[in-house]
């Protein structure tokens, strides 16, 4: 049987591998993925009138690598890991922020995220862990380290034969 830090493990690599896919197409593509420019925008929510969504797999990733304990809450309208127009999460940024650029095309950026979405919803059903597509705020109110199952119990296809 694989014990709960081996799940925990598998399930932040699968993130990983998302996220490596989701930045080579942005890569690969940079005329439709459109050039940041870093100017924080986005990240005021109400500002820009957007929300950003999160999936739970997004959250144990980065609760992973900040650990729960920094893992912060959404007190106004403006993204909690951005500091002085900076990211201060870059490197463990949600799917949504990897994708979203202000210049970027719609099209494709709809198309890469309904992807990335599909594969998040696959990586719930393999850790069983129930999917919910959550605004960022709503979402981080509602995590804790008790709510993440991947690191309760090993994954059905652990124990099997």
């Amino acid at each position: 049987m694989v014990g709960p830090s081996r799940r925990r493990s598998r399930l932040i690599a699968e993130v990983e591998t998302l996220y490596a896919w989701i930045d080579e197409q942005l890569a690969q593509d940079t005329v439709r993925s459109g050039q940041c420019r870093a100017c924080g925008d986005c990240c005021d929510f109400v500002g820009y009138d957007h929300l950003l969504f999160v999936t739970p797999p997004e959250l144990i990733y980065i609760a992973e690598k900040l650990g729960v304990e920094r893992l912060k809450r959404m007190t106004s309208g403006r993204c909690p890991y951005q500091q002085a127009l900076k990211c201060t999460v870059h490197a463990y940024r949600f799917s949504g922020c990897r994708i979203f650029g202000c210049q970027g095309n719609a099209e494709f950026q709809s198309e890469l995220t309904e992807t990335a979405l599909s594969r998040l919803k696959a990586m719930c059903e393999q850790f069983d862990i129930p999917y919910r597509y959550a605004d960022l705020a709503t979402a981080l109110a509602n995590f804790t380290a008790d709510s993440d199952p991947s690191a309760a119990e090993p994954c059905p296809e652990d124990c099997a034969g």
